[in-house]
């Protein structure tokens, strides 16, 4: 059950070149019990990707992807937990909604527009994501924060409507506006888009799922590497629940599941303190 009315996505990476943990999680025995170990500590869904997306990974195939994903899958889906596959390639989407999957989670937000039959033959819910490449991964760019603004606008726009369309309901889509090195090498795209979260989510009435854990600019902001920066993507988690981002893609459910509890239990508080 959602923790005080947010999703919370597990990060899950079978991967080698992760840009915060890859190799940690590759072998599939690994991957299972972390996975596992998301979900105890507050994980509703658990988002599986099996090729990396920092702009110095490694180009994996289709059938390799598939290949580190088959096992996991099978297994969890096996004890009802709630999956979601990050993957931009169509035949590996085709592969998780065979497999049963909840989610697809798409870093360029589906624009295969030959595959949107079969996403809308699926009931699967889709993460729409933008960035400012549309690429496979991220890249280093320096960019305006204000025209990366309008540039997500423009794709959510287009996007929705061609999904639309093709037959996707709306109600299955769920909007991520990309973060850190998705929106460009500066923290300043990041951060516009964080606070006029509640401006364009009103514009579209859909869902809005927000990743920040460990990624660059909140490395940037507090000044630390990547394996010290819980606090730091917890408090950008905290200002985007706040915003009205209901959905959260983290690495580390457990701290973001009990600071909610614990806003939500000192919001009920009734009287003087």
């Amino acid at each position: 059950m959602p923790t005080a009315g947010v999703t919370i996505f597990g990060i899950l990476n079978v991967t080698r070149d992760s840009f915060s943990d890859g190799g940690r999680y590759f072998d599939p025995g690994a991957a299972l019990s972390h996975a596992l170990a998301l979900v105890e500590d507050g994980a509703d869904v658990v988002d599986v990707g099996a090729a990396s997306s920092n702009p110095e990974a490694e180009a994996v195939s289709a059938d390799e992807e598939i290949a580190r994903l088959a096992l996991v899958l099978k297994e969890l889906i096996s004890r009802g937990i709630a999956v979601s596959v990050d993957s931009w390639q169509p035949s590996v989407q085709r592969f998780a909604l065979e497999s049963g999957v909840t989610w697809l989670n798409d870093i360029r937000g589906f624009a295969e527009a030959g595959f949107y039959p079969e996403l809308a033959a699926s009931s699967a819910r889709l993460v729409v994501m933008h960035s400012i490449s549309g690429a496979a991964r991220a890249t280093r760019e320096n960019t305006d924060a204000a025209q990366v603004y309008s540039g997500m606008l423009a794709f959510f726009d287009a996007r929705i409507a061609d999904l639309e369309v093709a037959g996707v309901s709306r109600e299955r889509l769920v909007l991520d506006p990309g973060m850190g090195l998705f929106l460009g090498s500066d923290p300043a795209p990041s951060m516009l888009v964080l606070q006029r979260l509640s401006q364009w989510r009103e514009r579209y009435g859909l869902p809005v799922l927000i990743s920040v854990s460990r990624k660059s600019f909140v490395g940037h902001l507090a000044g630390r590497p990547v394996g010290q920066r819980a606090a730091a993507s917890l408090a950008a988690e905290l200002f985007a629940v706040e915003r009205g981002a209901t959905m959260i893609r983290t690495h580390e459910p457990r701290l973001l599941r009990d600071a909610l509890l614990v806003q939500a239990a000192l919001r009920d508080l009734h009287g003087p303190g």
